[in-house]
């Protein structure tokens, strides 16, 4: 574990564990590396080097004023694969992650990268505009934008209780322990990272970025995601870009990392292997 700072004096937190070919985990909103700890102990046992940083205003990271955009989402990625001279590397990214890990592989090349994995991925866009109009309403995130200023202790409680695992959903089970870990991953990090993020993950346009990736792509979505809208998502972004394998789970969540570690795991594996 250890810190890079960027060119901005950001202090970016990572984590880096074990030895062999690496991958780079990239996760969430508004959410820290902890986040992965289920792949990380995972891919460790099977002969792999983790790596997961906390994004800017994130977790362990700095808590910077400015910066939380997707360019800088990118560029920090870019500062910590340097700083561990990361080659040949697979990038995951979740969420609000996949679009960093895509816009990371679009503006810095493919050089170091040798695969990518979108789970439950933000690109291509989310927001609705004339060209994506299956995308969600702009008050959808304004709404989240007054949770974050106003009430993000209860909101976040709230949404890991609900929509993020489909805990609202007849015959699934709500499990305390993963909903208390997202609040506190959450609360870890910045009011002013999480508000300026929502318009990051929500209105950053990925469809050119998705185009210029060669490398093999793997993009896994439930079809019950209540968080990014599979339809608009991850078919979308399996065509864009130039080597890309879709992956559909029936009923799974927007967290079906943690919710379903076991399948997720195995999948990724098994395709890292083939």
């Amino acid at each position: 574990m250890g810190f890079v700072t960027t060119n901005d004096g950001t202090e970016i937190f990572y984590k880096d564990w074990g030895t062999g070919q690496p991958i780079v985990f990239s996760h969430g909103w508004p959410l820290s590396a902890d986040d992965w700890d289920a792949q990380l102990m995972f891919f460790l046992q099977n002969g792999y080097r983790v790596i997961a940083h906390d994004r800017r205003g994130h977790g362990r990271s700095t808590q910077t004023s400015d910066g939380h955009d997707m360019d800088h989402y990118a560029d920090d990625l870019a500062a910590v694969t340097a700083h561990l001279d990361l080659h040949d590397a697979i990038h995951v990214g979740h969420s609000t992650g996949g679009g960093e890990v895509v816009h990371y592989i679009a503006k810095h090349g493919e050089s170091r990268v040798a695969r990518a994995v979108l789970i439950s991925a933000v690109p291509p866009i989310m927001v609705q505009t004339a060209a994506n109009p299956g995308g969600l309403p702009k008050k959808v995130f304004d709404d989240i934008q007054v949770q974050v200023a106003t009430n993000r202790s209860s909101f976040y409680r709230d949404l890991p209780s609900t929509a993020f695992y489909n805990f609202n959903r007849p015959g699934v089970e709500p499990n305390e322990a993963i909903i208390q870990n997202w609040w506190r991953q959450g609360m870890m990090g910045g009011a002013k990272a999480h508000y300026d993020g929502v318009v990051a993950f929500s209105q950053t346009d990925f469809t050119e970025d998705l185009k210029k990736i060669s490398v093999p792509v793997l993009v896994m979505h439930g079809d019950d995601d209540q968080v990014v809208p599979y339809a608009d998502s991850a078919p979308l972004s399996a065509q864009l870009v130039q080597n890309g394998t879709l992956k559909t789970y029936a009923g799974f969540p927007h967290g079906m990392p943690t919710t379903h570690a076991d399948t997720i795991n195995a999948d990724l594996l098994a395709w890292l292997q083939a």
